[in-house]
């Protein structure tokens, strides 16, 4: 059964309806009644359909009121494009193909453009069919623009929406409850219960799925990519303090405690700047504390002060914890001062920083432009529908020919089975509201004043209904409202809601032709088959890194740098194919299903720990038995995951051999370090063991 919309839901849905009820009604009236201008009246009332119900551009009302004037001149633009392609059949269906491509691909550029394609492709759509009539587009544009400022108006003014809570706000709550549970770990010395379980719903709560769309930091820009490394590094912080309170009593040694204290000191100030309370800061400070717990820690060559392993791994996790706190505080920083130098800390890291901006957008289309994206396949699905769609329309000489390219834009979906049952349902509404619309039409007959009383509680029941019940109700509303405009421009008979229904199902079967043949089963493949790889990209870079910290490779190597680029473009293609395949609808989930989360915070873990390992000075002298641990554990590491990258049934069994017992001479940088690898490990092994439904076996 599908899940019904909640109280607020239905009432965000009225509240939008009537804004563009409101404003479709302020300009197809005097367009159609006062100006005598039918087609000014048609563009009129079809802008305010495209921004706000076709593609609801998400946000708050100013926001959105901000976006629909920015996608403007493309709508004009777009418009005049159709108008002069209409000349023939192949000249539109050539630039149906080219547009929906490339507004398609083009929204992986950001959640705002990605907002409005739907509604800029529909301008095409209505300008790109008979009759060639580029006299008529002034009048088009006129349209346009008196239904576009309409609209923004309404979204100030008519019953606004409030704004949803901002990620930096999501962020910035995160940061202050890290920096509570950090200074109660030191007061309490981790007796206080529950900050774990609090710490842990707060990471999980920065996820993109659980945000609203327009909340997303999905953007190709220097601010948003900076935004959303700083919402990953947050939750990685507050996971790792999460397993830190959970491992027992808190660090006391002083230099972890003075680091644990910084931190805290780092995400309270952090969370300032987020609410715009006190100026960006960068990681400078704590990077200094680092500095000084590593010369406390290890800084003492002659020291040989036993430390039993609990506490090394205790010092470690505090220490992993601090480089999460720099890793956000240098993020938001960028975030909010936009390009800024980045000193002493890893470049690839935050590569972006010093990229032009064309250049980060230019990076994100072409590391997307492969068959392998979901962003690709589902561009390349709607254009071709939407081509074949044109096509089939103009060979056919359908009358109102852009309803069939309207259809398979509104139940185009990502797998076959989803497109099937938006199409029966659309048949069916589609059936029901062309009965309901015939009868209105014998009955009223030519009384235009009829369907001018009918048309504003037509779109305002339409437009609430349709969005929440789905595709039955919507196309059978919209039949009813598109049929009471019409009648109000030209004579029509009950033959207009004939017209309609053939045009439904001409679109509807182009719809599921289209989703049966190109890649009918939607991102569940795509998913696993870019998880796979990701894990297989990621093998070496543990291997390489390990080698690295422990000074047997190069931390700098021309491959140890392409194996880190090639695993962070393969994590950015599998965290599009996940973030598409949470939103299609599936049957229940297997208990041998794979948790491809768990896989994608395994890669951003070993990519963090590329980047900061091997940073940690090499110990002079590294034992023998510390040497030979490090590359067997290195090569350990990558033969697991390796065979997790296929996961295999019942999950992989990841038993990594613990670092040798050293003697009590063994300088202290030595022990620290194989500590610190250790703990990185570790949290890898329990990813990897999540990720392939191994649950966390003991290791």
């Amino acid at each position: 059964m599908p899940k019904r919309p909640s109280l607020a839901e239905s009432v965000r849905a009225g509240r939008r309806a009537t804004r563009v009820t409101v404003a479709a009604a302020a300009g197809f009236y005097p367009a159609a009644y006062i100006l005598d201008e039918p087609v000014t009246a048609v563009y009129a009332l079809f802008t305010p359909i495209a921004f706000g119900v076709l593609s609801p551009v998400p946000g708050s009302g100013r926001r959105r009121a901000a976006t629909v004037l920015r996608a403007l001149p493309a709508a004009a633009a777009l418009t005049a494009a159709g108008t002069a392609l209409a000349v023939q059949t192949w000249s539109a269906v050539a630039g149906m193909l080219a547009v929906g491509f490339g507004l398609m691909f083009g929204s992986v550029c950001g959640p705002r453009l990605a907002g409005t394609v739907p509604g800029l492709q529909l301008f095409y759509i209505l300008a790109c069919f008979p009759p060639f009539a580029p006299g008529t587009l002034p009048q088009r544009l006129l349209g346009v623009a008196v239904g576009g400022a309409l609209l923004v108006l309404c979204e100030v003014v008519v019953l606004p929406d409030a704004p949803d809570p901002s990620y930096r706000d999501r962020i910035a709550d995160t940061l202050d409850l890290a920096a509570h549970a950090a200074r109660s770990l030191i007061r309490t010395h981790g007796s206080e219960p529950g900050p774990a379980a609090r710490l842990r719903a707060a990471g999980r709560d920065l996820r993109f799925s659980r945000q609203p769309p327009g909340a997303r930091p999905t953007g190709a820009g220097r601010a948003d990519r900076a935004l959303a490394q700083a919402g990953s590094a947050t939750r990685r912080l507050v996971d790792q303090l999460a397993a830190l309170t959970e491992a027992g009593p808190a660090p006391s040694d002083l230099a972890s405690r003075n680091l644990l204290s910084g931190t805290a000191a780092a995400c309270a100030e952090t969370a300032g700047a987020l609410r715009r309370r006190r100026p960006a800061a960068g990681p400078e400070l704590i990077e200094e504390m680092i500095a000084q717990f590593l010369t406390a820690r290890d800084g003492d060559p002659t020291a040989r002060v036993a430390r039993p392993h609990p506490v090394l791994r205790r010092q470690s996790t505090v220490l992993t914890i601090a480089v999460s706190a720099v890793t956000v505080r240098t993020a938001v920083a960028l975030a909010l001062d936009g390009r800024r130098p980045v000193h002493g800390l890893p470049r690839e890291q935050f590569w972006y920083a010093w990229t032009p901006t064309v250049r980060l957008f230019t990076v994100r289309l072409a590391g997307n432009l492969t068959r392998r994206s979901v962003v690709f396949q589902n561009a390349l699905r709607s254009a071709c529908g939407l081509a074949l769609a044109r096509l089939v329309a103009g060979s056919l000489d359908l009358s109102h020919g852009f309803w069939v390219l309207l259809t398979v834009l509104t139940l185009g979906r990502t797998t076959a089975g989803a497109t099937w049952s938006a199409v029966r349902a659309a048949v069916v509404g589609t059936m029901a509201g062309a009965l309901a619309a015939g009868l209105l039409l014998i009955g009223a007959g030519p009384s235009t004043e009829v369907y001018a009383f009918l048309l504003v509680p037509m779109m305002l029941i339409g437009f609430a209904v349709g969005p929440l019940e789905g595709p039955a109700w919507a196309q059978g509303l919209f039949t009813l409202v598109v049929s009471t405009a019409f009648a109000q421009l030209a004579p029509v008979t009950w033959r207009l809601a004939e017209t309609r229904v053939v045009d439904v199902l001409t679109g509807s079967a182009v719809g599921l032709l289209c989703g049966v043949l190109a890649w009918p089963f939607g991102a569940r493949a795509e998913t696993r088959r870019s998880m796979t790889a990701l894990l297989r990209s990621a093998a070496p870079v543990v291997r390489a890194t390990t080698a690295a910290a422990t000074g047997d490779g190069p931390a700098d190597g021309d491959a140890a740098r392409q194996a880190v680029r090639l695993t962070l473009h393969r994590l950015r293609i599998a965290e599009g194919s996940y973030a598409q395949y949470r939103t299609e609808p599936s049957g229940p989930v297997p208990e041998s299903e794979a948790d491809y989360l768990a896989a994608l915070n395994f890669g951003s873990r070993v990519l963090v720990g590329a980047y900061w390992l091997p940073r940690t000075d090499r110990p002079p002298e590294l034992p023998a038995a510390a040497l030979h641990w490090a590359r067997h554990i290195g090569e350990e590491a990558e033969t697991a995951i390796v065979r997790a990258a296929d996961f295999p049934p019942g999950g992989v069994r990841v038993r990594l051999t613990p670092p040798p017992s050293l003697s009590s001479e063994a300088p202290p940088r030595v022990l620290s370090l194989l500590s610190d690898i250790e703990v990185w490990l570790d949290a890898l092994a329990a990813d990897l063991r999540t990720s392939t439904g191994h649950g966390t076996a003991a290791s």
